[in-house]
């Protein structure tokens, strides 16, 4: 399967139950957990969730579990970049059929492509989409492709550490095609900038980015018509029969994810209205209204519902002064969003995160 030259190649996945992703994702989670010093079974357990699921590579777990793992992982073990290590030390093989099918296609293009278009099969409410930069060229007059990675469903607020191992395991496959110390132009994540941030760029080997519209992978497009050391067009076929056997994980998402998805990402611009999250899901307003109503839910209920979750997963980050926070909501003064949050919550930001530390 070569390149296509698309100007996008996406794949959006949500089955309208909790989300899952397959335990391949996990692989050596568990010895990898321990040689953080981490306690293996304390962590799992807090997550419910037994050690040996991540050994069971076709095993579906809940993302939210998923993720909740290695936050949990982070926290305990004291390594605040700790996906971001495990990413970078994942092989790609070890993604099984879906890491098999893109190690096995003919050049990297079309690997790329069938990890996006096998996503489905791996991971549900997510993104991944292969496109070339807007824009066109870069000042330097290569062109430059982005790969792309975003989780979608709202529940899961704290999803740090599941974006800079996913970002990890997807450099690691570029890798396998342009050598071991090859870097991407740039790193893009959509969280915060993280306390311990220059090991990302030590371990990216590029400039990395926070507080961006989504995470992303930047790199010469020219790389598309490498060919994949391991090649093996019978092994992709058979790994695509597999997956395809399984059964699609994809289908329609729920209305009311799409709009507070919508209104999470333009939050650092400002509290969006509703006129603009029409605009920005191509809806009638009056269908966002309805299907929010049929939630029990006023348009900007859902904002303010939006904007509390992010700011008890903000707060928690104590590296964040509450100004930044502030911003991040989409509040253009620290008393606005004091005021606010005094509101939801019936403690201001600073008592709310005074109470964290103490337990």
């Amino acid at each position: 399967m070569a390149f296509s030259g698309h100007p996008t190649s996406t794949l959006t996945t949500d089955p309208g139950q909790a989300p899952v992703v397959l335990a391949a994702a996990a692989s050596g989670l568990v010895d990898f957990m321990a040689t953080q010093g981490g306690d293996v079974d304390a962590i799992f357990g807090h997550c419910g969730v037994a050690p040996e699921m991540t050994a069971a590579p076709t095993l579906q777990l809940p993302l939210a579990t998923f993720c909740a793992l290695f936050e949990e992982a982070a926290r305990r073990t004291g390594r605040d970049n700790f996906g971001l290590w495990f990413g970078q030390q994942f092989q790609p093989r070890d993604l099984g059929m879906w890491g098999y099918a893109a190690l096995s296609s003919p050049t990297l293009g079309s690997a790329l492509e069938n990890l996006v278009g096998l996503f489905r099969y791996q991971q549900s409410s997510s993104t991944m989409r292969l496109r070339p930069e807007d824009g066109g060229e870069h000042r330097t007059g290569r062109k430059r492709m982005r790969l792309e990675y975003r989780i979608h469903s709202p529940a899961i607020v704290a999803r740090r550490q599941d974006a800079e191992l996913s970002l990890g395991q997807f450099t690691n496959l570029i890798r396998e095609c342009c050598g071991r110390h090859w870097s991407p132009i740039e790193i893009e994540f959509e969280h915060p900038r993280p306390p311990e941030w220059r090991q990302h760029e030590m371990a990216f080997g590029a400039p990395v980015f926070f507080g961006c519209a989504g995470n992303a992978i930047v790199f010469d497009a020219e790389l598309l018509e490498r060919p994949m050391p391991g090649r093996d067009l019978k092994l992709l076929t058979m790994m695509r029969t597999c997956l395809e056997s399984m059964g699609s994980r994809g289908g329609a998402d729920s209305l009311v994810d799409r709009i507070r998805n919508a209104v999470r990402e333009r939050l650092p611009e400002g509290a969006p209205t509703l006129e603009e999250i029409s605009a920005t899901l191509r809806l009638a307003p009056g269908a966002i209204q309805r299907a929010l109503a049929d939630e029990g839910l006023g348009f900007r209920e859902a904002v303010d519902g939006t904007r509390f979750d992010l700011a008890r997963h903000y707060l928690m980050q104590r590296h964040l002064p509450l100004s930044e926070i502030a911003l991040l909501l989409g509040y253009s003064e620290l008393s606005a969003f004091t005021r606010a949050f005094t509101r939801w919550a019936g403690v201001s930001p600073r008592g709310y995160r005074s109470g964290l530390l103490r337990h």
